[in-house]
């Protein structure tokens, strides 16, 4: 029987009727939030451009004057996450409806964003201050767009950058026994530990390009993906 329930678990959790392949989508992009923070602790100056909670951490190493880390370098990934905070605010308002379309512009609009930071990082110098301040911008702003996206979506334990709350449920809550959320929260800590460790082969073995431009193909996917499964009408919109 418990054979039997496990592959339904699965099942339902990535297709069921209240949140469709929203899940999966989500753990898509959970991978790219560590794919980028590999790629802008390792080789822009350590700071975060999607976990603000590390960010904010970070600011406070700078002010102290702590070696190694930079101010202006946080506070741009910080402003530029705000900002896309913000952006996806508005998106939320108009799109606030439908959860496919909102994924889909919110993902295509992040697109466009780490576009923009690969481009500038290929034909620049991402150490020189000024192409890496519009790369940790651009940055910044694509996961503050993700993460106000991916608050609206509401999808359980999956915040995409964010994995405190997610920890602590794992392990709090291991008497409950509930499969389903453990599975969800086991898959979230799994996918940003997996993309953070591409990300950080790819940085020190070949360039942070590359895992940038994963990242990038990465959301483009689900971007993709999310449009095509909100034409029709579905229950989980």
């Amino acid at each position: 029987m418990e054979a039997d329930e496990r592959p339904s678990v699965a099942r339902d959790y990535f297709s069921g009727p209240e949140h469709g392949p929203l899940p999966a989508l989500l753990l898509v992009l959970t991978v790219t939030t560590g794919l980028i923070d590999a790629v802008s602790v390792l080789a822009l100056g350590r700071v975060f451009v999607a976990n603000m909670t590390g960010n904010v951490v970070f600011t406070g190493f700078a002010l102290a004057g702590a070696p190694g880390f930079v101010l202006d370098a946080s506070l741009v990934a910080l402003a530029g996450f705000l900002v896309g905070a913000f952006v996806g605010g508005i998106a939320i308002g108009r799109w606030g409806g439908h959860r496919g379309a909102l994924l889909r512009n919110v993902t295509s609009l992040q697109f466009v964003l780490l576009t923009i930071a690969l481009i500038v990082m290929l034909v620049g110098d991402p150490l020189g201050a000024a192409p890496r301040d519009v790369v940790l911008a651009c940055a910044g702003m694509a996961f503050g767009l993700q993460n106000a996206g991916a608050r609206k979506l509401a999808v359980p334990d999956i915040t995409t950058t964010v994995l405190t709350m997610t920890l602590t449920g794992v392990v709090a809550d291991l008497r409950a026994r509930n499969t389903r959320v453990l599975l969800r929260r086991a898959l979230s800590v799994v996918c940003m530990l997996a993309g953070a460790i591409v990300g950080a082969l790819l940085v020190v073995h070949n360039s942070p390009t590359m895992a940038l431009g994963l990242a990038d193909l990465l959301v483009a996917v689900v971007a993709a993906v999310a449009a095509a499964v909100s034409v029709r009408p579905a229950p989980w919109h």
